[in-house]
């Protein structure tokens, strides 16, 4: 699938295992390709502020990953997230929910071999299965425009049709699937 991809869609996926490593994050995540795509400017044409959305992504990281529907869920059984957030914090340290524990699980060989192996003295970081799911769905996403090849827009297509934090933050930021579509070329 891997040979499919533009060169920017390569780079994106390579930096999002980069900004997982920086971060020492146990897996790429779907926030991960988000910040990998700002880095390369690949939601430059549709106006967007790179750090403004990189600090939203990184206050939700902070609340565990938990998007507003999951917080008015919890808030519906009588559960405040910010007091939890507040409590989790005073006892583990700032942050202690956004650090995901390690995992063991190794990526297909089709992914390794087109992202290659970790340079010497870094560590492998697989996909976590949102990122897979976004991956595999920027494949059918292309695959139903008949498009030949898997660019930055189909991951980022991806990733808005997926709901959760990371949708919700790029459509607080006026990213949503139909501006994308409207705004990035394929």
């Amino acid at each position: 699938m891997f040979e499919r991809f533009t060169r920017d869609a390569r780079d994106t996926v390579t930096g999002a295992v980069a900004e997982a490593r920086r971060a020492g994050a146990a897996t790429v995540t779907e926030e991960h390709l988000v910040l990998a795509l700002l880095d390369l400017g690949a939601l430059d044409p549709l106006g967007v502020d790179r750090a403004a959305v990189a600090a939203d992504l990184a206050a939700t990281r902070r609340r565990g990953g938990m998007s507003r529907a999951d917080e008015e869920a919890l808030a519906g059984l009588g559960i405040d997230l910010t007091e939890i957030v507040s409590r989790v914090e005073e006892t583990h340290g700032e942050g202690a929910l956004g650090a995901a524990a390690p995992r063991r699980r190794s990526l297909g060989s089709s992914l390794r071999s087109t992202l290659g192996r970790p340079e010497p003295g870094s560590r492998h970081v697989p996909l976590a299965q949102g990122a897979k799911k976004t991956v595999q769905q920027s494949l059918r996403i292309a695959v139903g425009r008949r498009e030949h090849h898997i660019a930055t827009l189909h991951l980022l297509l991806a990733l808005l049709s997926r709901p959760g934090a990371v949708c919700e933050v790029l459509a607080d930021h006026g990213v949503t699937y139909a501006t994308a579509e409207a705004g990035l070329p394929a």
